[in-house]
């Protein structure tokens, strides 16, 4: 008699973790949303609390990281920006690793740090590397690090790609650079 009690004990809580666990994720998932409402109405200070209280009721919850972290950085706050990046490379999967090192590596960039920023984007582009925005900016940080033939590749590669930016840097500083070899750099 006593097994069958416990038994039914065991079940019992196991059924009331999992209504509690699916009451945390609804949570979530609600205050991410409204979050993401206030984030498009331009509330960044509301949809950073709102973001904040999805990730209480979730921690690894990738999404409200990256929402997070890119209203961060419309706020300014980069650290906290660079942070939420961070977990978004820690929880999530390929893909938002991948979006994660290059949001970083961004907010990197603007802050000045663009040795830091090169691993960062190295990394989105090992994750993608049909990622012509990451080829882009790693070229940026590589020019303020003086790495010219790195910068020139990475342009070059991010214009292959589609992007018009490095394709109209190109065309305005290197008028000739489809007729260049690679670099010894890309060699």
């Amino acid at each position: 008699m006593m097994r069958r009690i416990y038994c039914y004990i065991t079940v019992i809580t196991g059924f009331f973790l999992l209504i509690g666990s699916a009451a945390l994720a609804e949570s979530a998932n609600n205050s991410f949303n409204l979050g993401f409402e206030k984030h498009q109405r331009g509330d960044l200070i509301g949809a950073v609390k709102l973001y904040s209280k999805a990730i209480e009721n979730d921690v690894a919850f990738t999404m409200a990281y990256q929402m997070r972290g890119i209203a961060q950085q419309q706020l300014k706050k980069y650290p906290q920006a660079i942070n939420d990046f961070s977990m978004v490379i820690t929880f999530g999967e390929p893909f938002f690793k991948c979006t994660g090192y290059y949001n970083r590596g961004i907010v990197k960039n603007m802050t000045g740090d663009f040795a830091g920023a090169i691993p960062d984007f190295s990394e989105a582009i090992a994750l993608d590397n049909k990622m012509a925005a990451a080829f882009f900016h790693r070229a940026i940080a590589k020019s303020k690090t003086g790495d010219l033939f790195g910068r020139m590749d990475d342009f070059r590669e991010a214009a292959r790609l589609g992007d018009v930016n490095a394709t109209a840097w190109l065309n305005t500083y290197y008028p000739g650079w489809r007729e260049l070899p690679p670099t010894a750099a890309a060699l």
